[in-house]
């Protein structure tokens, strides 16, 4: 990529900063979003073929479902924050009911919408909405809105943008003369996601993602495409299991970038098949091209930032149902456990500004949460909570407060060291060197219950089970100068056949050459 190879990595130009801020304002505008208990369905989401749906959960599922969070980016400066108010309302007896019930109180917004009703409605009931809403808030706005309104409408007569900056578009519609619109795959912050039929590439289908005609958007999306391109340069030969961006425009005012339609993503097959763990085989081989993967960004000196389940999506999702007799049910095994890791609107160059608040809050390393800076490693314990969730079939640590977290972390991992703690400019965390959490509050006893010894979730003592959560306890080592790198990952014994395969793979191919 032309662009990327000219940026000099030692100095941060202003188009850097530009993006940097405008990554900023969209953080701030999805805690926002967090505080509505709501969820932010972003690219992960939106690359899918099918969207099949799910009914049936048993409470232990509903509660998984209830108490997982959107990327919860936190302000520096956390007075105000959700974090505060939850630490408050948990820390006052008269509020127990609060942090008892809380898990109730984070509703689930699919990432994973697929063919949603909401896309489903008639065109003529979406057009009279939009006019109604147009109508009540014309009489609001500034006169500078007024004109940007006046000038967005004189553009054509058939390209309109809703309140929130979506483009108004329908099924059928098409996009430069190529891209035609099936239906909505997805729908977040950024804009949304539409399956399209391109009609320069002989009717494949493709995932679209539409960018709202917002400033801070377009800015956030043209760095995410600049990455992208990056990545389409280094891995001409597609080795590595990243999305590959196949192509670009402005449209009106709008970013849209097309992708390779994929799958479902891990988190919506988990969710669709009632939380059932993947099986071990499946594990070691998607954590493998997931390590693989990251490690390659990370050579490029990269830092994606925002790994969890719904960023990993299988290329073909395609299953073999079995009835499993014990529990009563229908379960689904893979036929094609290969993935590819989505959304780089948050990969971050290590020569650019890094933000205090990274991660969507599950598998956010403790170095964001205390605040310490944050480098590759925390990209390596995101893929450990991700491999044990993959594991269990559902997250480790399922909580929405810092404190907690990190009470959670000691709970599962032992006691923070001494070192990082002091270094902390999160102080409120802190009483005499050591965590700051009352073990007999009603939030000491909700981590008592859902939290145990990394050990003690072994569901086997096999070989294969050792290992995993050997690797897992080494990618989720506390200080980040000692835990273990990709480059090592990759060499870990739960890997052993795939290096084995591939020195035996070498040798032959010497032997030839001999």
């Amino acid at each position: 990529m032309n662009t990327a190879g000219k940026r000099e990595w030692s100095v941060i130009s202003e188009g850097d900063k530009n993006r940097t801020a405008a990554k900023e304002k969209i953080n701030q505008e999805e805690l926002t979003i967090t505080t509505r208990h709501t969820r932010d369905p972003s690219t992960s989401a939106v690359l899918e073929k099918d969207q099949r749906g799910f009914t049936g959960q048993n409470v232990r599922e509903r509660h998984y479902l209830e108490t997982r969070s959107l990327n919860q980016r936190l302000d520096s400066r956390e007075g105000h924050t959700l974090d505060h108010s939850l630490d408050m309302a948990c820390d006052d007896g008269s509020h127990e009911g609060t942090c008892k019930d809380r898990d109730r109180d984070w509703h689930h917004y699919s990432k994973s919408s697929g063919r949603s009703g909401r896309s489903r409605r008639s065109s003529r009931s979406r057009k009279q909405r939009d006019r109604r809403r147009r109508r009540s808030h014309s009489r609001h706005k500034s006169p500078s809105r007024r004109s940007h309104h006046r000038r967005s409408r004189k553009r054509s007569r058939s390209v309109e943008d809703d309140d929130e900056g979506h483009l108004i578009y329908h099924s059928g519609d098409m996009l430069r003369a190529r891209y035609e619109i099936v239906c909505t795959l997805g729908e977040g912050a950024f804009g949304k996601v539409v399956e399209c039929i391109d009609h320069s590439n002989d009717g494949a289908r493709v995932a679209l993602k539409i960018i709202k005609n917002i400033d801070r958007y377009r800015e956030a999306a043209m760095s995410e495409v600049e990455v992208l391109e990056q990545l389409k340069t280094l891995d001409s030969d597609k080795k590595y299991a990243c999305v590959h961006m196949l192509d670009w425009f402005d449209y009106h005012g709008h970013v849209c970038i097309a992708f390779e339609l994929l799958g479902l993503s891990t988190y919506d097959f988990l969710k669709e098949n009632n939380f059932q763990p993947f099986p071990i085989e499946h594990i070691r081989h998607m954590a493998y091209q997931i390590i693989r993967a990251v490690r390659f960004l990370h050579k490029n000196k990269l830092t994606h930032t925002d790994l969890k389940p719904e960023n990993i999506l299988f290329i073909d999702s395609d299953y073999d149902m079995e009835y499993n007799r014990e529990m009563k049910r229908d379960e689904r095994t893979l036929k094609n456990p290969d993935i590819k890791i989505v959304d780089f609107g948050n990969a971050t160059y290590d020569h650019e500004h890094h933000t205090s608040v990274v991660s969507t809050r599950h598998y956010r390393a403790p170095e964001v949460i205390l605040d310490l800076g944050w480098d590759h490693s925390c990209d390596v314990w995101s893929v450990g909570c991700i491999l044990i969730e993959y594991y269990l079939g559902s997250t480790l640590f399922q909580t929405h407060d810092s404190k907690e977290h990190l009470a959670m972390m000691e709970r599962v991992l032992g006691p923070i060291p001494t070192n990082l703690l002091e270094k902390t400019r999160k102080r409120r965390y802190v009483h005499r060197c050591k965590l700051d959490w009352d073990a007999h509050s009603s939030s000491g006893r909700y981590v008592r219950k859902h939290c145990k010894p990394l050990k003690h979730y072994m569901a086997s003592k096999g070989d294969d089970h050792q290992q995993l959560f050997d690797l897992i306890g080494r990618m989720m080592e506390y200080d980040p100068a000692k835990r273990l790198s990709l480059e090592q990952a990759l060499r870990h014994p739960f890997f052993s056949c795939y290096y084995k395969r591939s020195s035996s793979k070498s040798s032959s191919s010497s032997s030839k050459k001999d």
